[in-house]
């Protein structure tokens, strides 16, 4: 291993004039500076980094923990906060919950032990109103920018999401206005934040219209296309009367279609349906998918500023970004009544 000693007896300088030009001291020439820099990289000098961590107390590296990276909502997150934590000269560490409370605090345990100057974090939902290790990363002081809704256990830390409310009344009223009124919906898990929010907006969007809410009409359908599928059949079975399914997640939405489109029915002529999250099988789906267009990238890019004022020492104010509906060929108006 190249040292700084070598390289001053190569440059004929001191090993502190090395040392202050690799680390862009002012009392240093440029023209110095730059023989010494390409004298170093001729040598193969790398600094040490675990010595350069202890002189400054920052370690450079910034946690990333979320769901599971197989889920297409994060992909495009996940891009954005690695592009842009990686211009600012940061290290990004991945961690995935599993949305698991057991392995969310073993992976947050993990980053603080890496002494992580910051984490980006998307929350695993519980009922709890406190929970042990949010606790911890308040009294540490360590920097969170939450990815995704708040929750009475994480509300002192700021949040960066979509505008849910408002995107899934957006989606009601759409199909409000192409004629249906008896719309179906397909919540997520309800302890989540996110999925009250979305089956809020929902309920709004008929109570403006004036139009009766009814829960025999809303299905527990989780975030998977096997739940969509196994809420699609219990749809089928109860014989609702519903001409239009709302669903709160693509995947969700991708499972039903299919389902439907299986058992012999057409979409949107029979069923329109609509998702939430434009993942890139949405637009690419047998009948491709009306849904709610989550703003992934911008997220992300928020979120890192939000992130980099934390750094500065900065106040920090959540951020709520609109989510727009992208229409597409899953929705139509309902088929006319045949009178007798």
């Amino acid at each position: 291993m190249v040292r700084l000693k070598e390289i001053a007896e190569a440059a004929g300088v001191s090993t502190m004039t090395v040392s202050k030009a690799l680390r862009d001291k002012p009392d240093v020439a440029p023209a110095t500076k730059e023989r010494l820099r390409v004298l170093a990289r001729q040598m193969g000098y790398l600094p040490n980094v675990s010595a350069q961590q202890l002189r400054s107390g920052e370690t450079r590296l910034l946690g990333l923990v979320i769901s599971t990276s197989t889920n297409p909502v994060n992909a495009r997150l996940t891009l954005a906060i690695e592009e842009k934590t990686h211009e600012l000269g940061y290290d990004l560490v991945l961690g995935q919950t599993l949305n698991r409370p057991d392995r969310e605090e073993a992976t947050l345990r993990r980053l603080i032990q890496r002494r992580v100057d910051g984490i980006f974090l998307s929350p695993v939902y519980r009922m709890d109103r406190t929970a042990a290790i949010y606790e911890e990363l308040t009294r540490r002081r360590i920097p969170v920018v939450l990815l995704g809704a708040s929750a009475p256990f994480c509300e002192r830390f700021p949040v960066m999401e979509a505008d849910e409310v408002s995107a899934s009344e957006e989606t009601t009223r759409y199909l409000l206005q192409l004629g249906h009124r008896r719309i179906a919906f397909f919540a997520g898990p309800l302890v989540s934040p996110t999925a009250q929010a979305r089956l809020s907006g929902y309920r709004r969007a008929l109570r403006e219209a004036e139009l009766p809410v009814d829960d025999s009409l809303v299905f527990n359908a989780g975030s998977t296309i096997e739940e969509g599928a196994s809420a699609a059949i219990q749809f089928l079975s109860e014989n609702t009367g519903a001409t239009a399914l709302q669903c709160s997640h693509d995947l969700v939405a991708i499972g039903a279609a299919n389902m439907l489109l299986n058992q012999g029915f057409k979409i949107p002529q029979d069923f329109s349906v609509t998702g939430f999250g434009n993942i890139l099988a949405a637009e690419h789906f047998r009948v491709p998918l009306t849904t709610v267009r989550q703003p992934k990238y911008r997220l992300g890019s928020v979120a890192v500023e939000a992130m980099s004022r934390l750094l500065r020492g900065e106040a920090v104010t959540s951020q709520r970004l609109p989510a727009p509906l992208e229409i597409r060929a899953s929705t139509a108006p309902p088929k006319p009544t045949v009178t007798p």
